[in-house]
């Protein structure tokens, strides 16, 4: 296992992300303990130290199975995480009680890395607003021993991010942002890290293939990379990839079986950075997979001065390239749950007057007509 120093620890460069543990009858809230137990114990003998659950995970039963499977474990063997379910602005208040009974569900006393969870347009005016009290309870456990590092996990825009940063970054030790080859300019991912690397922040990354995407690619961009690499295999390249980034310490994979959990860790017996023709070829991989599934928007601003209801087209058309190549998923719908209704995409009036002016030519007025339809799915 390659392991990354972190102050004075040294931390296995793939931490077990438990979110997806191996369920029974496909039902997300029915863990399937013993399964999960024998991956544990598999991770922990093949030097894998960095376990991460969170209060939402498998409706709740995530930290409570990983409690007692990590229970059977020295408590220096290891190093758990958990964090603030602030994705829920009901739970704003409640940063005592919650904390409280994390603790007691992961059967611990401390735990040794601890995040402001999933900043983002949603929640950001409420994390930042000290009257919640989140930041200055979360800093007490830090000091009192029962928080040995805080830091805090984002799905949100650079700009959110960079708020967060203005307000506490200087008490924050580490981010955990989705990063990988695909969202590496997709989402901005690059310039996330930089902006971490401004404040000295190092980085822990979720969501390395994507959910599983990126396991599989089309069979033109499987040759690519099998005549560069012919002994790598495919979802190796993603962790690869993270490899050749210097500031990412830990590396999150969320594994649903032990086959997974071998190959990953299989993978993370050797330190294999790209070198730039691997880098330069995986990327133009990415490009391509982008280009075939989302609408051109460069986000020249044309559109925006021409539109009667003042939108801010350039975003939601960032947030609906993300929903349609995703298939769905959370972050189109929390970004959009943070506009007042007259800023959504539903309040396009389909006059067209932002396609007049757009230089790609796009039809937002269909775009936006869909991205409405979608978000009542």
């Amino acid at each position: 296992m390659i392991y990354k120093d972190f102050q004075d620890v040294k931390l296995s460069a793939l931490g077990m992300g438990c979110m997806r543990l191996p369920v029974i009858d496909g039902d997300d809230a029915k863990i399937d303990e013993e399964k999960t137990k024998e991956m544990v114990a598999y991770a922990m003998e093949h030097g894998v130290n960095y376990y991460d659950t969170a209060w939402g995970y498998h409706n709740g039963n995530s930290e409570l199975v990983m409690g007692r499977a990590l229970a059977q474990y020295p408590r220096e063997s290891f190093y758990l995480a958990d964090k603030f379910p602030g994705y829920d602005l009901s739970n704003m208040d409640k940063v005592e009680e919650i904390f409280e009974e994390q603790l007691k569900k992961c059967r611990t006393d401390y735990f040794d890395f601890y995040l402001f969870h999933n900043v983002c347009e949603l929640n950001i005016d409420d994390y930042l607003d000290e009257s919640h009290g989140i930041h200055a309870y979360l800093m007490e456990q830090k000091k009192n021993g029962r928080i040995r590092h805080l830091g805090f996990s984002g799905h949100g825009s650079y700009d959110v991010l960079k708020r967060f940063l203005e307000a506490y970054g200087k008490d924050m030790e580490f981010c955990q942002i989705q990063l990988n080859f695909l969202d590496w300019s997709f989402q901005d991912a690059k310039g996330k890290l930089e902006l971490l690397k401004e404040y000295g922040i190092p980085v822990w990354v979720m969501e390395p293939l994507r959910g599983g995407s990126l396991a599989k690619l089309d069979s033109g961009a499987e040759e690519k990379l099998k005549a560069l690499r012919p002994d790598e295999g495919i979802p190796a390249w993603a962790f690869r990839f993270l490899q050749t980034i210097p500031e990412v310490k830990v590396t999150l994979s969320g594994m649903s079986n032990e086959e997974q959990l071998k190959e990953n860790i299989a993978t993370f017996e050797e330190d294999r950075p790209l070198n730039r023709e691997e880098m330069d070829t995986l990327l133009g991989i990415a490009d391509e997979m982008v280009k075939k599934n989302v609408l051109p928007c460069t986000a020249c601003h044309y559109c925006v001065s021409h539109c009667p209801q003042g939108l801010d087209i350039p975003w939601l058309l960032e947030l609906y390239n993300e929903h349609c190549f995703t298939k769905g998923g959370f972050i189109a719908p929390m970004a959009l749950s943070s506009l007042p209704e007259d800023k959504k995409p539903s309040a396009c009036v389909g006059c067209r007057s932002c396609e007049a002016v757009c230089p790609q030519q796009i039809r937002i007025s269909e775009a936006m007509a869909d991205f409405t339809e979608k978000m009542k799915g």
